[in-house]
């Protein structure tokens, strides 16, 4: 009987959808591009800097959600979107609705979502789907729209591969590009997980590299019209959709983020040529979209790029990564670098304020390797709060109480912000994005993040006389030294250790 039911459910998940006929597309050709507002008030600037970008950080979370929002208010012709993971939540349904109050004024707007981010929402992406200047694709959906699960079971090879990119691109004039998704957790808008994280607004030659990049992903074998996965909406839920979101922005959750897009000025800036940017030789790397179907050779890689960039360090690193899982392979790159005196620094969560703990295990085992060979290591202390007053000339504006960040500086010279972690699953199965920017006033941010930050909010791991770990915390008091990790129970530490023992690092 179980055996029938299993087999009937596998059966009813069906196929995939035929992409014959798919429609084509491209970003918005340069030329119209200069003559939208946006591009009116950026053409200047970069007519002044040639050949470089201008980069503007994003650290603190309401901050981010607007500048999003305000490049979808300002977009007058196109609005390209990418993104790993879009929720359903209050932060969620606000951007959803400017990019349909975009259509709505005549703007095309192309959304692209890896479809294991998209849990929830179906209505609101037909009902966006809709309309006639939007199109929603997925990458790499699941053919099952109430059982997504069986998709892992029916064809885990290809559903395992995830597009984990992260970009908003206005009118092929400013991009936004970093680690943050769209939801809650990322903008400071719950009182339950809150991301730390980074993103950098651009303008300048390297959005036209994320427009060409979006284009070869949208035009991918992993990317499915929506209207080939789920039924077309009615009239009647794309107003339900638009009627959710006007009810959301009267509520008392939504007012402060209402009421930062009447307060931040950084986008009227712009758009007056005011905005203080960091001009520099910038790059966007990214993964072959190839690489969702595991068919991408190796030097298409974002890895294979990012290191002919940056080739041999020669003085200092300093690499922040949530996810950071090194393996073997890793533990010996970062050795053999601190062998030839480079001076190596990595930040990553703490057991405390890690969201995947089976990601941790995979980092765990690698800790005393990596002191041994002289490399600093510090883990982020779970954080009670949340400003939205960030220092500008900090990475990260604002403490959160997990770390979801991506970033590294090399030798004060240059800085890598994106979506890629320092581990198997960001080098080998997912999609990822990210800028390589010649910035020395960036990568001194992030090295002083290292030398006065850092202390307050992170511990440092230590090897102990006796060759175990210790984890040392700064205070106002001195210093706390803890001989398990903090901040954890005995019962989650046993899992950490059992889930080291499986060989699943390939995973993670």
């Amino acid at each position: 009987m179980s055996l029938s039911l299993c087999a009937s459910l596998l059966a009813g998940c069906g196929a995939l959808p035929s992409l014959e006929g798919r429609s084509l597309s491209s970003a918005l050709p340069l030329g119209e591009a200069k003559e939208t507002r946006l591009g009116r008030a950026i053409t200047p600037l970069t007519q002044s800097n040639p050949g470089i970008s201008g980069i503007y950080p994003l650290a603190s979370p309401r901050d981010a959600f607007a500048a999003r929002a305000l490049l979808a208010q300002a977009a007058q012709q196109t609005l390209d979107v990418q993104y790993y993971i879009w929720r359903g939540d209050t932060t969620g349904t606000l951007l959803l609705q400017a990019l349909l109050e975009a259509a709505d004024r005549g703007v095309r707007v192309r959304l692209l979502l890896d479809d294991n981010g998209t849990s929830g929402i179906d209505p609101q992406i037909a009902a966006l789907d809709s309309h006639p200047k939007v199109e929603v694709r997925l990458f790499n959906p699941f053919p099952s729209r109430s059982a997504k699960w069986l998709g892992f079971l029916t064809d885990f090879s290809r559903a395992n591969r995830r597009m984990h990119n992260k970009s908003f691109t206005a009118d092929n004039m400013a991009s936004i590009v970093g680690g943050r998704n769209i939801g809650d957790e990322y903008f400071a808008a719950t009182d339950g997980v809150l991301f730390a994280d980074l993103d950098v607004l651009s303008v300048g030659p390297v959005v036209r590299q994320v427009s060409d990049d979006f284009d070869r992903y949208w035009g991918s074998g992993s990317a499915y019209p929506v209207n080939r996965l789920m039924p077309a909406a009615s009239v009647s839920e794309r107003a339900e959709v638009a009627a959710t979101a006007n009810r959301l922005r009267q509520s008392p959750k939504a007012t402060e983020y209402v009421a930062a897009l009447k307060k931040l000025q950084f986008i009227n800036q712009l758009l007056h040529g005011q905005l203080e940017l960091i001009w520099a030789n910038t790059r966007m790397v990214s993964d072959d979209p190839a690489k969702g179907l595991g068919k991408v050779a190796p030097e298409q890689l974002l890895t294979y790029q990012v290191g002919a960039i940056i080739a041999r360090p020669n003085s200092h690193v300093e690499l922040v990564s949530p996810y950071f899982v090194p393996t073997p392979a890793g533990v010996e790159a970062f050795s053999e670098m601190s062998r030839r005196g480079v001076k190596v620094r990595i930040l990553t969560n703490a057991l405390e304020s890690t969201d995947v703990v089976a990601v941790h295990a995979g980092y765990a085992k690698a800790r005393k390797d990596l002191l041994q060979a002289g490399i600093e290591l510090y883990e982020m202390r779970r954080q009670s709060a949340v400003s939205d007053k960030a220092d500008k000339h900090k990475v990260f504006g604002s403490s959160g109480s997990s770390l979801h960040a991506k970033t590294f500086a090399v030798d004060g010279q240059r800085v890598f912000v994106g979506s890629f972690n320092f581990d198997p699953r960001s080098a080998k199965l997912n999609t990822e994005l990210g800028f390589v920017i010649d910035s020395p006033l960036l990568a001194k941010r992030i090295e002083l993040a290292f030398d006065q930050d850092l202390p307050l909010s992170a511990y440092r791991v230590m090897l102990a006389e006796n060759g175990d770990l210790k984890w040392v915390e700064q205070s106002a008091s001195g210093h706390i030294s803890y001989d398990t990790e903090p901040g954890s129970s005995i019962w989650v530490r046993m899992a950490v250790g059992f889930l080291s023992l499986l060989p699943i690092d390939w995973m993670l």
